[in-house]
């Protein structure tokens, strides 16, 4: 009997090394999320580490294309190989794509406040911020003007509650938010300070810091809330800190309330003892 042999198609040389290139690009990008997140290296070192599993991802694409056409015009075998590194590419692509259209159509800042006449001064964190980080002082003019036309819904808060209930509320809302650290602290005091909160916030996905002041200040029987987020490190925030902003002034604004109310709540005097009952009648004899 005669065993015939059954001839293999040859796999694609540029399918494999498509999906190599992909493959490598993966542990290079969680490196770098990992660098990011821990704060081992500052901003530059993660961003090389982040634009060089990028490119790999970038490569890893190409060379699946031109793979696409070897296997079509030649027979050769190697689509999944090809299709694996396509997919990983768009994962590793599609989100840094979807923050350069944002940042697109949206202003070259990356400090944004409340109050841009008298912005909240950042005080402990600009003794720990580096060379490298940028300016600490607020832009000025030009920069509120492009905030205004970017995000007109940033303002101050103002609530009925007090400056110290609404300064205990801010260290409510920060205490719950697990990726803030506070730098900084003081409450206000009558008629002579002013409530002043530092804190660093940290980017979702890559851990960068951002750094936030926030200002309380007396304004007649309630109080006027302030705030600032600025980026440490890149020109584009691509929305992020009017967003934390709003978020934050939106919960202390609600803790506030809360608070208000529960100290305006009439207490309940306390029964007397012995008391619940009706009140004892003369028995019959």
């Amino acid at each position: 009997m005669i065993r015939r042999r059954i001839a293999e198609e040859p796999t694609s040389r540029l399918a494999i090394w498509a999906r190599r290139f992909a493959m490598f690009s993966v542990p290079v990008a969680m490196l770098a999320v990992f660098i990011g997140r821990t704060g081992l290296l500052e901003f530059e070192p993660v961003l090389v580490t982040l634009g060089a599993a990028l490119v790999l991802a970038l490569i890893g694409i190409l060379l699946a294309f031109a793979a696409f056409v070897g296997i079509w015009r030649d027979g050769l075998d190697g689509l999944g190989y090809a299709l694996v590194a396509v997919l990983i590419g768009i994962v590793l692509l599609g989100y840094p794509a979807y923050l350069g259209i944002k940042g697109y159509n949206l202003p070259p800042i990356s400090d944004i406040t409340t109050d841009p006449i008298d912005p909240p001064r950042f005080e402990a964190i600009a003794r720990v911020r580096n060379r490298d980080a940028n300016p600490i002082a607020y832009a000025g003019l030009y920069a509120a003007e492009l905030q205004h036309a970017a995000y007109p819904d940033i303002e101050p808060l103002f609530t009925d509650a007090n400056a110290q209930t609404a300064y205990d509320a801010t260290m409510t809302v920060l205490t719950k938010r697990r990726k803030w650290r506070v730098i900084d602290q003081r409450p206000p005091l009558p008629g002579r300070r002013e409530g002043h909160i530092e804190a660093v916030a940290r980017t979702t996905i890559m851990g960068f810091p951002d750094d936030v002041v926030i200002r309380i200040r007396a304004d007649g029987d309630g109080a006027r809330v302030d705030a600032r987020s600025a980026s440490r490190y890149g020109r584009y925030d691509f929305g992020t800190n009017a967003a934390r902003i709003k978020t934050l002034l939106d919960d202390i604004d609600e803790v506030a309330s809360s608070d208000k109310e529960k100290s305006e709540r009439p207490v309940r005097p306390a029964p007397k003892p012995g008391g619940g009952g009706k009140p004892n009648q003369p028995g019959k004899r």
